[in-house]
């Protein structure tokens, strides 16, 4: 089993540390992290998996073959330069630091580094994750093979140019977030007209689920599968005249827009 790292043990962290232990990878106890002094949240979850939390990234890589990066933008430089003593031709580095693009992280690793520029997201938690990954210039055909392994068995993953990077992030990294706003939306109409909570929430998600499996397992346009649902003059077009008329397309879109904006400033400003 492997021996992996994790420089940064925020949710991102966790979600790919559970799953990886569910999918039978590795074991809570291959696991070291390194996290914040005083960042109680972040210690416990790895501590409640039977990991190995230390404040010293150099202990990460000095324990583990697989690293993981998942640390905020503006700290990876100090973080990479604290473990790069220890960080060899041994390590391959996965990276799903937000905007920081695989020539900035082989320039501040030991020449020759594998790395892995990837984009996962939370729902790996529950092996549902949807992820890509863009191999580094030293990287080779048995690392994407690895990464390609680890992210599918948290959901898919497929390889991508980097050039996408920015808006899938915006997709597939945010993306979760705008869902739970929708669930939440829903859930709150069904209790405004009567239904109980907890039974607005079940069938809420149940009902997100549904529908993006239909959409994932049948090819059909988004479209065409709307329309199916909606009769002439009945209730799903009544709501959906409300949606447009509330300009859902427009808000979405522009979600999507302002978010992959926010990564490309984000690589910008990135030693």
């Amino acid at each position: 089993m492997l021996k992996i790292g994790f420089f940064g043990a925020g949710k991102m962290a966790q979600a790919l540390a559970k799953g990886f232990v569910a999918a039978g990878l590795t074991k809570g106890e291959l696991i070291t992290a390194s996290c914040a002094l005083g960042d109680t949240q972040c210690i416990e979850a790895f501590e409640a998996l039977g990991s190995t939390v230390t404040f010293d990234n150099r202990a990460v890589a000095e324990n583990a073959q697989v690293v993981c990066l998942a640390v905020k933008p503006s700290v990876v430089k100090p973080v990479l330069d604290q473990a790069r003593p220890a960080f060899g031709s041994q390590h391959l580095l996965l990276s799903v630091a937000m905007g920081v693009t695989v020539d900035q992280l082989e320039k501040n690793l030991p020449d020759g580094s594998r790395v892995m520029r990837v984009m996962p997201n939370t729902p790996a938690l529950v092996q549902c994750g949807a992820s890509v990954y863009v191999p580094g210039s030293k990287a080779t055909e048995e690392d994407e093979k690895l990464t390609r392994k680890l992210l599918s068995s948290v959901g898919t993953a497929e390889r991508v140019p980097e050039y996408l990077m920015d808006p899938i992030t915006a997709l597939s990294g945010s993306g979760p977030a705008y869902v739970y706003v929708i669930i939440e939306a829903l859930a709150d109409g069904a209790v405004r007209m009567g239904l109980p909570r907890d039974m607005a929430y079940r069938l809420a998600s149940q009902t997100v689920l549904g529908a993006g499996t239909v959409v994932r397992d049948t090819g059909e346009h988004p479209g065409k599968l709307k329309d199916d649902v909606t009769s002439p003059a009945g209730s799903t077009a009544a709501g959906l005249y409300a949606l447009e008329r509330g300009r859902i397309r427009h808000t979405i879109i522009s979600a999507l827009e302002q978010a992959t904006e926010k990564c490309r400033e984000t690589s910008k400003n990135v030693s």
